[in-house]
């Protein structure tokens, strides 16, 4: 694979490179925005040398990994910017993200040298008529744009079948921690790309579980948040109705740190952003960043998720992380149960309204873009047909496109299953927090994933732990809608009696300098 990486003189990077390793002492190494923040402060860093340091381990790591499509020509320039402003800020602050490099998930528009597919080369050259919504206010802020990370290839919805991390422009995304089990998706290379180190924060975007699943298996904080309380305009769609942007970072501060950078109304996404802004805390969201926060809180233990673990040192993991919530002053309601599980997984109606979502709303994002090589779901059903060398039609399906595009892509046509899926939330994981008066849902992985995604419900994912062969697994935390506070102060209290999270042990993965 070919990353089109900014051309700069070579011994000038190995130059640079030693001067910081001589005379300072910062590391890449699990370095957080706070970390970060203070080495710009004290002179050790700038954010040229931080960009320089990220590709040299893009460059290092990436054939391996598989994590990053693209790094951003000019993302130097940026950062020479971003040093200038800093130098030049007198009194002035500067936000948390200001200086800081991020990657993007390849489905999030930026209207610069980069490609915007999600992971396909049908989509490669096409020209976006403007930066997505998120990342029009992370350039406000002042952060960085690294590049774009690699994906399931359409947010995993071209095909069953394909392994997780899979897509035509980046290849087989891996697991850090075990390169042979699953870095699950869809958002898989902005959670390896934090987790190995390649950069502090990304962004990625969730349907069902495309942040929390892959956040949790590689040992990553994964914030998906309410529905429309961030701008999915801009974003390649799966479902309008379910799709959420939100932070996949190495703690639960510098997930709310981009939070706090991407929230709010934006009048290309005008109903959903509206709808959710009432939510938005005045003051931002950092401020729920407390130690004690699990002081209180009612957490519900839903039978269900603990009943079947795949071994006992996992069960006794999560017993124990249970005990340590409760005797950080939490308050377990334990042996509840969710009213229609079974429903909701199975037969809610959730895939083929998402079917029928995703060619109205595809259609609509490809038909804005200023030039394409494709114009219709019918089009990329097509390019991958006559395409099978590039997207591996010979080898993976694309029967998820094939079924969508059967579809009407009309709201009358899946009525049905909206009203279907609206009673089960109102009857299930609604239900249950309101009759239960709880704060959050605590769920072993990604569990939570499809009630917290019916009814546009935020959930934040926090490293928990490794089970006997290495393989990472989280702990969900899941809320009511507008619930991001408590959520916050929950998860942060959890991180920090836990402090868990470990950097993986593949040989040369990072350098300190």
């Amino acid at each position: 694979m070919s990353i089109p990486f900014p051309q700069f003189p070579l011994l000038l990077l190995l130059i640079t490179s030693i001067c910081v390793l001589d005379c300072h002492g910062f590391s890449i190494k699990e370095a957080t925005v706070n970390d970060i923040q203070l080495a710009f402060k004290s002179n050790t860093l700038t954010s040229r040398q931080l960009v320089e340091l990220y590709i040299k381990e893009i460059q290092t790591h990436n054939p391996l990994l598989n994590a990053v499509i693209e790094v951003n020509p000019d993302v130097l320039n940026q950062a020479d910017k971003a040093d200038y402003e800093r130098r030049n800020s007198g009194s002035r602050l500067l936000g948390a993200l200001h200086g800081i490099p991020i990657l993007l998930k390849d489905n999030i528009a930026t209207k610069d040298k980069l490609n915007t597919t999600a992971g396909s080369f049908a989509l490669l050259k096409s020209v976006v008529p403007r930066d997505a919504g998120v990342v029009r206010r992370l350039r406000k802020s002042g952060a960085l744009i690294l590049g774009k990370a690699s994906l399931s290839e359409w947010s995993n919805f071209r095909g069953t079948g394909i392994p997780s991390g899979w897509c035509g422009r980046g290849g087989q995304g891996k697991n850090p921690y075990v390169l042979s089990a699953t870095p699950c998706g869809s958002s898989s290379g902005s959670s390896i790309s934090v987790a190995a180190n390649l950069v502090a924060v990304s962004l990625g975007t969730e349907t069902d579980g495309s942040i929390l699943c892959p956040a949790g298996s590689n040992s990553v904080v994964g914030f998906k948040p309410t529905v429309g309380l961030t701008s999915r305009a801009g974003v390649i769609p799966i479902s309008p109705r379910q799709d959420s942007v939100g932070p996949i970072t190495r703690t639960v501060s510098d997930a709310v740190y981009v939070l706090d950078a991407i929230v709010g109304f934006d009048a290309n996404d005008a109903v959903a952003t509206s709808t959710a802004a009432k939510f938005i805390p005045r003051g931002g969201y950092s401020q729920f960043l407390k130690k004690d926060g699990l002081q209180g809180k009612r957490l519900g233990i839903v039978n269900e998720y603990y009943a079947d673990f795949p071994t006992e040192s996992l069960f006794n993991l999560f017993m124990g992380h249970l005990e340590k919530l409760r005797q950080a002053g939490a308050i377990l309601v334990e042996n509840l149960e969710i009213d229609n599980l079974q429903l909701i997984y199975g037969q809610s109606g959730e895939q083929s309204a998402m079917s029928s979502e995703f060619k109205q709303s595809l259609n609509i994002y490809l038909k804005d873009l200023m030039s394409s090589p494709v114009r219709s779901l019918a089009d990329v059903i097509a390019f991958n047909t006559n395409n099978p060398s590039l997207e591996k039609t010979d080898v993976y399906n694309q029967n998820l496109l094939v079924d969508a595009e059967k579809t009407a892509g009309t709201e009358a046509e899946r009525s049905g299953d909206l009203l279907n899926m609206e009673i089960l939330d109102n009857e299930g994981f609604k239900s249950l927090m309101i009759k239960n008066d709880l704060d959050a849902v605590v769920a072993p992985g990604y569990a939570l994933s499809t009630p917290l995604a019916i009814g546009g419900h935020p959930g934040i994912i926090v490293p928990a732990g490794y089970g006997d062969d290495g393989m990472p697994i989280g702990i969900c935390f899941g809320g009511l809608r507008g619930s991001e506070p408590k959520l916050i102060e929950i998860a942060y209290g959890f991180e920090q009696i836990t402090l868990v999270r470990k950097p993986p042990t593949l040989t040369t993965l990072v350098s300190d300098i």
